[in-house]
């Protein structure tokens, strides 16, 4: 009777566990879920939507100067990006992005695709809906993520330390009331200015340029001695003298 009753107790023991793993297990697949998740391993050759989502992860790691295309195609520049998103990590820098690699993406995002260090309401201190700028709600908000994870890269290359987003996206009518340019990129949503901390504004705006900024801006350019901008602009424009840029 006694063997029998520590049998029945230990079944019963193993069937929480195993209900308890599951749980588990559940809820890291959907945390994934809740934003993208990946379904083949990708490789230089690869296309599809699954390459974009990638590439805009990837983004902040383009090397010295250069911007990441974000067009679907994993080709070289994509591998290379691949591969210094890997070494950054710890991880084995192949340029092939399989489970351990999406593993650690996984572990950086938020539900809502943002990364770990930087939200939405961050990137927009000036409305909830993303609308009034020169491009559309929608494309502003894009904008914004493929920002939001440049500066993941940046921030974790500086020793994961935090880096503070002081202004992002701006409508026509926030950008006239903090005087900002008429041909502003934050009309855009793909701009950020930060603020010094435990990084100066030089070393921010010098780190700036290995994580695929075409616009950095920073002390000693015409109002910029008191933040570092970044942006998107179509072509390099790199003026920070102060800081040796």
């Amino acid at each position: 009777m006694f063997r029998r009753t520590a049998r029945l107790l230990l079944s019963l023991v193993m069937l929480m566990a195993a209900g308890l793993a599951g749980v588990v297990a559940t809820a890291g697949t959907a945390q994934a879920d809740d934003c993208y998740t990946w379904s083949r391993t990708l490789s230089q050759g690869s296309s599809g939507a699954d390459v974009t989502q990638l590439q805009i992860r990837v983004g902040g790691y383009p090397g010295y100067g250069g911007v990441l295309a974000v067009d679907g195609q994993y080709g070289p520049a994509t591998a290379a990006a691949v591969k210094r998103f890997q070494a950054a990590y710890g991880l084995t820098a192949d340029g092939v992005t399989g489970s351990a690699t999406f593993s650690k993406i996984y572990a950086l995002q938020d539900s809502d695709c943002t990364p770990a260090h930087f939200s939405y309401a961050e990137l927009n201190d000036c409305n909830s809906t993303w609308s009034g700028g020169a491009v559309s709600a929608e494309t502003a908000k894009a904008n914004a993520l493929r920002t939001m994870w440049k500066l993941e890269a940046m921030r974790h290359a500086l020793g994961d330390q935090p880096v503070t987003v002081t202004s992002g996206f701006r409508s026509y009518s926030c950008n006239s009331a903090v005087g900002g340019a008429s041909n502003s990129r934050h009309l855009y949503g793909d701009a950020a200015d930060l603020g010094a901390g435990p990084h100066s504004l030089c070393k921010l705006a010098q780190q700036a340029r290995n994580h695929g900024f075409n616009g950095i801006l920073g002390p000693g350019y015409p109002g910029h001695n008191d933040h570092t901008h970044l942006d998107h602009r179509s072509s390099r424009y790199w003026s920070a003298p102060s800081c040796g840029i």
